[in-house]
């Protein structure tokens, strides 16, 4: 006899229908898998056989094949059990009930209990535009999946209850829909602006880089607050709205990194540390495909402390996910895209011994050690990192000064009218913040008078910039303008711009 149900497979952050078909016939009792399964969907004979048996139901004594189609994509990871165990029981004549329109998913205990598993939220969404309404999931993905509109979500805890469950035994209710609240990140109760002293340049700086969405670098020598103005940024990015954060959520579901909330409610902050692999950086695996740090930063910011100490290969890995927003992974098991669309934060030394430059104390390093120093950071990275600050250290008198300083809170409500403008700016295109602005967007948006024109040549000159360059210059200088709430970019709008990029001019 054959049975047929429905499940969904993965590929990067689409979901793939896929039919489970079991025929059992006479014959020699085997038990065969094809339709190109990984180990881990070989290995789930084992587990269903068990949880059929141990769920007091009849697993069969026949030559059992199991295809999964389509044949040409390659089937990975448990999420397969479930729907085999259905079929298989379909097949065997132990289960009579309609299955026509649901999607199955779910790895099974050798008790018979039911285990979450990843990526069930692009699953969903992906299944639900193709039509279906109905899904059965393991328990623990409840709070993920409850996040789609128009659509049944039964979650059950056992085999045996989703049987129960299509025969009508006893028939479980669906989660209820669930609405997107917005959080606040942990990681801003910490470290707030109020508790920098000093560094209004490169508070200032980190203002512009949020209220824009652009790419910020700190450097200084150690202790002068380069980190701690790095971790204060989760206080002043924007609210996320939901459609963001279904977007965050996939990527976060497919690599298993969600919370007990079942969504991702503040923006990501992302602080890999400086032994990172490129392939961690990037994503990828030997054989499943796996988003990596800059996907999972996607929507928020990824922090790279002590730049240099990277390696040189990793850090060029940067460059295309910083220019094109995505990141496409290829390898042998396939190639994936996935969005990479984020903040960069990084800081770093002047020179090894981190004094070079500082009024405060004596570099002891050669011009040679500067120089391999600071050409670990390759001239074509550093032109993507749109604002480039050199800070100092703080005088002691400020660190103890009980004066106060400007809140987080204070910065962020500047930071959301910018974005505000933004949104409506740009509210009839993909673009979401003057960062993505592509060359169409700028001639619009980043037109210049004659004086400004002029001013931006003398720079583009005399500091050697590319035009790279000058169109993040023009960008800043656009965020600037809309922090004053200023409809054309002036010149002063346009020198604190250019002010932002010295640093890589000195290479």
């Amino acid at each position: 006899m054959l049975a047929k149900v429905q499940s969904y497979a993965l590929s990067g952050l689409e979901g793939v229908a896929v039919t489970v078909e079991t025929d059992i016939s006479k014959g020699m009792p085997s038990y065969d898998m094809v339709g190109l399964p990984d180990a881990a969907v070989k290995e789930s004979k084992e587990r269903v056989r068990s949880a059929v048996k141990n769920s007091a139901l009849e697993f069969p004594i026949h030559k059992i094949t199991v295809n999964f189609a389509p044949a040409s994509i390659r089937k990975e990871g448990s999420a397969f059990d479930l729907p085999v165990a259905i079929s298989l029981l379909k097949a065997n004549g132990s289960l009579e009930a309609e299955t026509d329109g649901y999607v199955f998913l779910g790895e099974l205990a050798l008790n018979g209990d039911l285990r979450g598993v990843t990526g069930v939220l692009p699953v969903v969404i992906s299944a639900r535009d193709k039509g279906f309404t109905k899904f059965v999931l393991p328990y623990e993905n409840r709070k993920e999946a409850s996040f789609v509109q128009g659509v049944e979500i039964y979650a059950c805890k056992t085999l045996k209850e989703v049987v129960n469950h299509l025969t009508g035994i006893a028939t479980i209710a669906p989660v209820p829909t669930q609405s997107f609240t917005k959080s606040k990140n942990e990681k801003s109760t910490a470290y707030d602006l109020a508790y920098v002293k000093g560094q209004k340049i490169a508070k200032r700086a980190l203002e512009v880089a949020v209220a824009g969405g652009h790419n910020v670098l700190f450097v200084g020598p150690p202790g002068s607050g380069k980190t701690m103005l790095a971790r204060a940024i989760p206080s002043v990015l924007p609210d996320m709205r939901f459609d963001e954060a279904l977007e965050i959520t996939k990527i976060h579901s497919v690599a298993g990194t969600l919370g007990e909330e079942g969504i991702v409610t503040a923006r990501p902050f992302r602080t890999p540390h400086h032994t990172a692999t490129t392939v961690s950086l990037c994503g990828g695996g030997n054989k499943a495909v796996h988003p990596g740090e800059i996907s999972l930063a996607h929507g928020g910011v990824l922090f790279l402390d002590e730049l240099p100490e990277y390696k040189r290969s990793t850090l060029e890995s940067l460059r295309q996910p910083l220019e094109d927003g995505v990141i496409t992974i290829s390898r042998s098991a396939g190639t994936v895209t996935y969005p990479a669309r984020f903040v960069l934060c990084a800081s770093m030394n002047p020179c090894p011994c981190g004094h070079y430059g500082s009024l405060k104390r004596q570099c002891s390093c050669s011009p040679n050690d500067i120089r391999k120093y600071r050409a670990k950071i390759s001239g074509p990275l550093l032109d993507r990192i749109d604002i480039q600050v050199e800070v100092d250290g703080v005088e002691y008198d400020d660190l103890v000064s009980t004066k106060t300083e400007e809140s987080s809170a204070q910065v962020k409500a500047r930071t959301d009218k910018a974005r505000a403008i933004q949104r409506e700016r740009f509210q009839d295109s993909t673009v979401s913040s003057n960062a993505e602005m592509g060359e169409k967007e700028m001639r619009e948006y980043c037109a210049l008078d004659e004086e400004c024109e002029n001013i931006l040549r003398d720079a583009f000159d005399r500091l050697h910039l590319s035009a790279r360059a000058r169109a993040r210059i023009l960008k800043v200088a656009r965020t600037i303008a809309d922090l004053d709430f200023s409809e054309r970019i002036l010149p002063e709008h346009l020198y604190e711009a250019i002010s932002y990029r010295t640093y890589g001019s000195e290479r």
